[in-house]
């Protein structure tokens, strides 16, 4: 059975990479190697005030 978790996070820079980091609440249930789907939704881009408008 699936596991769902929904978590807010704030695009990470790692180098020349851009991240997003795991919360350690949720390291026992994300271990290295497991596959996970991730979805991405835009709340708010980088450098502006308002959030994204539909």
């Amino acid at each position: 059975m699936a596991k769902i978790f929904t978590i807010t996070k704030r695009i990470c820079k790692h180098g020349e990479q851009a991240v997003i980091t795991i919360p350690k609440l949720l390291e026992m249930e994300l271990r290295p190697g497991t596959v996970a789907e991730v979805k991405i939704t835009v709340l708010k881009e980088a450098g502006t005030e308002e959030g994204v408008q539909e």
